[in-house]
């Protein structure tokens, strides 16, 4: 499984990376950085919890 952003709905609100550091930061400009694609299968439940937090809808959890 891996994280996916639409970066074009994304409004930088980071509340993933509020959620899920180690997966999500925001660089210097504020734009969202996707640190880590591939989720363990022990973090799947987690970051779909994360992408279903995104108040754009911005990310979601695809298969390989």
């Amino acid at each position: 499984m891996r994280i996916k952003a639409d970066f074009d709905l994304c409004e930088s609100n980071a509340i993933c990376v509020g959620m899920a550091p180690d997966f999500f930061d925001l660089d210097d400009n504020d734009y969202l950085v996707i640190l880590q694609e591939d989720i363990p299968a022990d973090r799947v439940e987690e970051l779909r919890q994360v992408a279903a937090n995104c108040p754009k809808s911005a990310l979601s959890v695809v298969e390989d």
